[in-house]
């Protein structure tokens, strides 16, 4: 066995575990949702669909309800050569944050955990 097949086959069993216990949504007004859909507008998430670290933020963002567009940068050359280009580095998940005409890139789960608790958490 490789060790790309056992990434697989962990991948897709944490994936199905997710799917099968998915975290509870975040209630918020109707105002206060269109705002926060206002502000992740600007919040784009590259990943690998079955990577446990970028499930781990996608967990996130269905807990505070966060609509960021996701990206996944093995099934799109065009999002690779973005995520490459702008960030530097071909490593998920990595959080694309355009703040003020300015962009940074966020790598590590925990960090961009983090990031969302502290912008979208209360």
């Amino acid at each position: 066995m490789t060790i790309k097949f056992i990434r697989q086959v962990l991948g897709r069993i944490i994936v199905l575990l997710n799917f099968v216990f998915s975290p509870r949504k975040k209630k918020r007004s109707k105002v206060a949702q269109d705002k926060v859909n206002v502000e992740t507008q600007q919040l784009t998430l590259y990943q690998f669909y079955l990577c446990p670290f970028c499930v781990r933020v996608r967990r996130m963002m269905t807990r505070l309800s966060l609509n960021i567009a996701c990206h996944d940068i093995k099934t799109s050359e065009k999002h690779h050569a973005d995520l490459m280009t702008g960030g530097g580095k071909r490593k998920v998940p990595c959080l694309r944050i355009e703040e003020n005409d300015k962009v940074a890139w966020l790598y590590e789960a925990m960090a961009i955990n983090t990031y969302l608790i502290e912008r979208f958490g209360s």
